[in-house]
């Protein structure tokens, strides 16, 4: 009677923790549509992947996330990073990525992707993404790696293969001359492109982070401490250049101010507030900012929570970081406070607490600014002699418009697609130029076809 009671409570509790813990169910599988499925590249190189994933209902748990990354691979070569993820979040995942991304300040690196779903029922998601294969690809394949994220570690559960792709095959463009019974390129047939010049708002952005030391439980700045003088003077580097630039105008920075993990969190909050201010106020004497910009810089705080312990005793090798890391999941849900209270309760408490614990704080900043755009003809050509690299595309492909002759256009061109590669007018009218110079074959390699 004993061991059955005892095999009973032990059924429930792998039912239980199993249950909380459990990812995938085995022998489901996402099938793709249609399959088999080949993608065929145009002239260009470029491919278009378009497909479905069905996802079976209950593939995984509320407490994960499915991250489905889909990769073009070629013999033994592997092109990481050039089709987007797929990644589902379960409804326990998703509020407590929520609750992290407020008590810590965490940035997800899916966030663009992520998609809160209901697991309960089959999904089907269509997938659209498009791939640029090189010069020297022949044939290969995409498949995609299923991993499962909520336990505290990423794991590979599934492999799916989504499709075929092969290299377009374009025979060349050549004819015969019938006046000379030579064999030449043929004529490439393009229209010429005039868009509408549309006048868009220039706005940019950027970020930084400052690594400050301060005295203990105090937000006053000190150049003098540590590296603080290297650290200030590198984020006067980012923003002095955007002040100085008469094109430009500052409209908000923002700047975070964090607290050590250890400690209160009632406490630790306005001090790290404090330190954002003392940021702002060294920051605006150091600039001799104007009230009008200096207004403009917005100060917070953010907890810094234990995650950079955690990789400190990584990067060290120690092994009590296993116990950190499982205390940080298993309360990922609450404050610093309650993880603080459970990680002081372990005997390698004192050695986190000696040689763990940053001297530095971190001061995240982001900054945004507008650059002038240039509404009139007269504008634009005087500042492109200039300034050619205050513009963007639309204003680049005017001036191009404006040039006084095919060898200025050329250039403007030329130099519109170094900026911007993907400009479908520049390469265009840049390789109509080409042919009508004379310069067919350049004009060919200009659009990827082959000549030879």
């Amino acid at each position: 009677m004993k061991h059955t009671l005892l095999y009973i409570i032990s059924v429930v509790l792998v039912a239980v923790f199993g249950a909380s813990c459990a990812t995938h169910r085995t022998g489901q599988h996402i099938l793709v549509t249609p399959s088999p499925y080949e993608v065929r590249p145009d002239s260009s190189r470029l491919a278009i992947v378009e497909l479905e994933l069905n996802v079976p209902p209950r593939y995984f748990s509320r407490r994960s996330r499915i991250i489905v990354t889909p990769e073009l691979i070629a013999e033994d070569s592997t092109f990481a990073g050039q089709l987007k993820p797929v990644v589902l979040d379960g409804s326990i995942f998703h509020k407590k990525n929520v609750r992290r991304k407020a008590l810590e300040g965490y940035v997800d690196p899916y966030a663009d992707y992520a998609l809160r779903t209901d697991r309960s029922k089959p999904l089907r998601l269509p997938y659209r993404d498009t791939i640029r294969l090189s010069e020297d690809y022949e044939r290969g394949r995409i498949e995609a790696t299923v991993s499962h994220d909520g336990c505290g570690s990423c794991t590979g559960i599934d492999r799916i293969q989504l499709a075929t792709v092969d290299a377009p095959r374009i025979e060349p463009a050549i004819v015969e001359d019938v006046a000379t019974s030579e064999t030449v390129l043929k004529p490439l047939g393009l229209t010429w492109m005039e868009p509408a010049f549309v006048v868009r708002e220039k706005l940019m952005q950027g970020q930084g982070t400052a690594h400050l030391q301060f005295i203990i439980n105090k937000y006053d700045i000190v150049p003098e401490l540590g590296n603080n003088h290297e650290e200030l003077e590198q984020m006067v580097s980012r923003l002095e250049p955007i002040l100085n630039d008469t094109l430009a105008t500052i409209t908000k920075i923002t700047i975070y101010g964090m607290a050590s993990a250890d400690g209160p969190l009632s406490f630790n909050t306005p001090l790290s507030a404090n330190r954002a201010k003392s940021a702002k106020q060294w920051l605006a004497e150091r600039l001799l900012l104007p009230e009008e910009i200096t207004s403009r810089i917005q100060t917070g705080s953010r907890p810094e929570g234990w995650q950079p312990v955690l990789e400190a005793m990584t990067r060290a090798g120690n092994p009590d970081s296993l116990k950190l890391k499982d205390i940080l999941v298993r309360y990922a849900d609450q404050n610093d406070d309650v993880q603080e209270r459970y990680i002081r309760r372990l005997a390698c408490w004192p050695t986190i607490r000696d040689n763990y614990l940053q001297k530095d704080r971190k001061v995240d900043y982001t900054y945004a600014w507008v650059i002038r755009s240039f509404t009139t003809d007269a504008e634009l050509l005087a500042n492109y002699r200039t300034r050619p690299d205050a513009f963007n595309e639309e204003e680049l492909l005017r001036v191009a418009q404006l040039a006084a002759d095919d060898n200025s256009r050329m250039q403007v061109y030329r130099y519109t697609l170094r900026r911007f590669p993907q400009s479908q007018v520049a390469r265009n009218n840049l390789a109509i130029l080409l042919e009508r110079s004379g310069r067919i074959e350049e004009a060919y390699k200009l659009l990827g076809k082959p000549t030879e």
